[in-house]
């Protein structure tokens, strides 16, 4: 049995497969290789390890690697032995130190270099990097919207959040908080989980989730209104049976015919009639009867006036 796709995990896929260009792509690398890469020693060569469980965004790498740099990696993989059995796919560059200092990454201070995301293209890539390498997002079908990038220092995370607000035409509000040894940047609002997908350039991410939120909002406001038409039966409901009561008692005690009140007396009718009819389908009906307009406020003064004298008429039925 295929295993389910992760909302997560489409996102980041579809990242892999954009046609990005030279400058997107470096800030990418920068942001990738800050958050998952190390720098290590062996022999006199300096080597940049970076780490993920996603295949596919390990051949995304390596291929950008050996684009930029024209530097052919090394691919290996090891698999962890708990439960989960959990593959790590390991891309190795030799020539580390070059790679690090070209790419203006320091892996102890927060700051992100200005020549790194100098223009919105190369914050788009720079994020989009960010997500590949930590990020995260809850599936649209989930009402708790959720996106979030988990970085391992505290600095760099307010300089991360600051980079969102530099991106044109977007009102982002990140947060932060700490979670064991990590601090998350996040957003929760929908609109601003969208503008961040859409930032990075996953297009059908972006319409799978604005669908799947529309569709959900819609049945949302779809199930309010129903509520709301049930209240407002109960309640035209309630107001009708108070009101032919009232007339029922006029009628005994007075007869209907004999209203003197042309308006009242029509209105009675109409109520007995059509015990349903809201104060504005009675208002409706009862100016096609008289030939003059009639409102609402003016219906709920005839009701208040019958149910005056249906009170001075109670004591005399039985």
């Amino acid at each position: 049995m295929q295993a389910k796709v992760s909302f997560t995990q489409k996102v980041k896929e579809e990242l892999t497969k954009l046609p990005f260009s030279d400058e997107h792509l470096r800030a990418l690398l920068s942001a990738f290789i800050r958050i998952n890469g190390s720098l290590s020693y062996s022999e006199g060569t300096s080597r940049v390890i970076l780490k993920t469980e996603n295949a596919k965004i390990a051949k995304f790498i390596y291929h950008a690697i050996d684009r930029l740099y024209g530097i052919v990696p090394r691919f290996g993989y090891s698999k962890t032995m708990n439960f989960k059995r959990r593959l790590t796919y390991s891309v190795i560059v030799n020539e580390g130190e070059y790679l690090i200092g070209d790419l203006e990454i320091d892996f102890l201070d927060g700051k992100i270099a200005k020549n790194i995301v100098r223009n919105d293209d190369m914050i788009s890539g720079y994020i989009g990097g960010a997500f590949l390498a930590s990020g995260s997002v809850n599936t649209p079908k989930n009402s708790n919207y959720h996106l979030e990038v988990s970085l391992n220092n505290e600095n760099y995370a307010k300089w991360f959040s600051k980079l969102l607000l530099k991106y044109k035409g977007t009102e982002f509000t990140p947060k932060i908080i700490k979670r064991r040894n990590a601090y998350i940047v996040y957003l929760k609002k929908s609109q601003q989980v969208v503008d961040f997908l859409s930032m990075m350039g996953a297009t059908n991410a972006t319409l799978e989730f604005e669908n799947i939120r529309i569709d959900r909002e819609f049945s949302s406001i779809g199930n309010r209104l129903q509520n709301l038409d049930s209240a407002n039966y109960s309640k035209i409901t309630s107001a009708s049976s108070k009101q032919i009561e009232d007339i029922q008692i006029i009628d005994k005690a007075l007869g209907i015919n004999n209203v003197q009140n042309e308006k009242q007396k029509e209105l009675m009718k109409i109520r007995l009639e059509h015990d349903d009819y809201s104060l504005q389908e009675l208002a409706n009906e009862l100016s096609e009867r008289i030939g003059e307009p009639v409102s609402k406020s003016n219906i709920n003064h005839l009701f208040r006036a019958i149910h005056e004298k249906a009170e001075r008429y109670k004591g005399a039925v039985k």
